[in-house]
C-alpha cells in the first residue's frame, strides 16, 4: 500500500509541477563549501532523472565549472547582453546536470538596462519550462540585488559549519530573508560536522533561535561529515559524489536528497505556486533599481 500511495503522490506531483521550483542555495560567510554541496546535490537529483540546471551566481567568485573540470566558454552576461541565444550558456555537466556560469559583468546590476531585466525574466521563464530544479548558488552574504533575488525565489537552502562565526552569520541571512518574506522556507545543511552529534547539535541550536528570536520554522535536512575526499574530489576537479561514490560525505548525501525528495512528495496536496517566482521578479524590476 504504501508503494502505491508513493506512485500516486509521483504522478500527482509530475501533473502539478509544469513549472519547475527554483532553489537558492546561500551562506552567511564564505569557505563553507557551498558550491560543492550545490553542485553534488544537483548531480544526485539528475541522478533520479530529474531534470536540474544550477545556475552560478557567485559574482566574480563562481567555480561551479571548477568542480566539474569544464571550461565555461559562454556565461550568463553574455546572454543579457545580446552575444549569444541562451542555449548557448546552457552547458553540459555530469549525470546529465545542466549549469550556466554567472560571469563577473553581473556585479554591475544597478546598471542594468531595462532589455537585459526583460532577458533575464526570458531566460527565467524559459528554465523553468524545461527543468525540474533550478539551484541559484548564491555568493556569500546579502547585498540588495541577491536578497530581491532570494525574495522571490521558491525556497532557500542555508549552508553553514558548526563554527559559530558561520552559525551567527547563517542566522543572521535567514534573517534578513524572513524579515522580507515571512513565508518563505528553510532548508538548513550542516556542512564538514567532525561528529553527527556535532552536527546535530549545531542544527538545532539554529532551528531553536530561528523559533526563538522570529517565530520561524525551518526544516533540517542534516549534517555532512568533514571527508578528506571532498578536497581530493575538488584537486582532481570532479565531483566527491562521482568520484568517491562510497565515501561517509557521498553516503550521507545521498540519504539528505531521498529525504528532501520525500518532503517534495509530502507537499503534493500543497504545492509550492512556482509561478510566482517570474511574477515576483517582475514586481520588483518594475519598480527600478533605485
Amino acid at each position: 500500500m504504501r508503494d502505491q500511495a508513493e506512485k500516486l503522490r509521483m504522478k500527482m506531483l509530475e501533473n502539478l509541477g509544469a513549472l519547475g521550483r527554483s532553489i537558492a542555495v546561500v551562506s552567511g560567510k564564505g569557505g563553507v563549501g557551498k558550491s560543492n554541496f550545490t553542485t553534488n546535490f544537483a548531480i544526485m537529483l539528475a541522478r533520479l532523472g530529474k531534470k536540474v540546471v544550477i545556475l552560478d551566481m557567485d559574482i566574480g567568485m563562481g567555480n561551479v565549472n571548477i568542480l566539474i573540470g569544464k571550461n565555461a566558454q559562454y556565461n550568463l552576461k553574455d546572454y543579457l547582453v545580446g552575444k549569444v541565444p541562451l542555449s548557448d550558456v546552457i552547458l553540459d555537466g555530469p549525470n546529465n546536470l545542466k549549469y550556466i556560469s554567472g560571469g563577473s559583468g553581473l556585479s554591475s546590476v544597478i546598471q542594468w538596462s531595462p532589455t537585459m531585466f526583460q532577458s533575464l525574466i526570458t531566460a527565467f521563464e524559459t528554465l523553468q519550462k524545461n527543468f525540474d530544479y533550478i539551484f541559484f548558488d548564491m555568493g556569500a552574504g546579502a547585498t540588495n540585488w541577491s536578497l530581491d533575488l532570494l525574495t522571490s525565489i521558491d525556497e532557500i537552502f542555508v549552508i553553514s559549519t558548526t563554527e559559530p562565526t558561520s552559525v551567527t552569520d547563517a542566522y543572521s541571512m535567514m534573517k534578513y530573508i524572513h524579515l522580507r518574506d515571512e513565508n518563505k522556507k528553510f532548508y538548513l545543511v550542516v556542512n564538514r560536522a567532525f561528529t553527527n552529534e556535532e552536527g546535530k547539535e549545531t542544527a538545532i541550536r539554529l532551528k531553536n533561535t530561528m523559533l526563538k528570536f522570529l517565530s520561524k520554522e525551518i526544516t533540517i535536512l542534516g549534517s555532512l561529515p568533514e571527508d578528506p575526499s571532498v578536497r581530493k574530489a575538488v584537486i582532481d576537479q570532479v565531483p566527491f559524489s562521482i568520484l568517491f561514490p562510497n565515501s561517509p560525505v557521498t553516503l550521507t548525501l545521498i540519504e539528505m536528497v531521498k529525504k528532501f525528495v520525500n518532503a517534495q512528495l509530502e507537499e503534493v496536496y500543497a504545492p509550492v505556486q512556482s509561478d510566482s517566482f517570474l511574477k515576483k521578479l517582475k514586481n520588483i524590476f518594475s519598480k527600478g533599481r533605485g
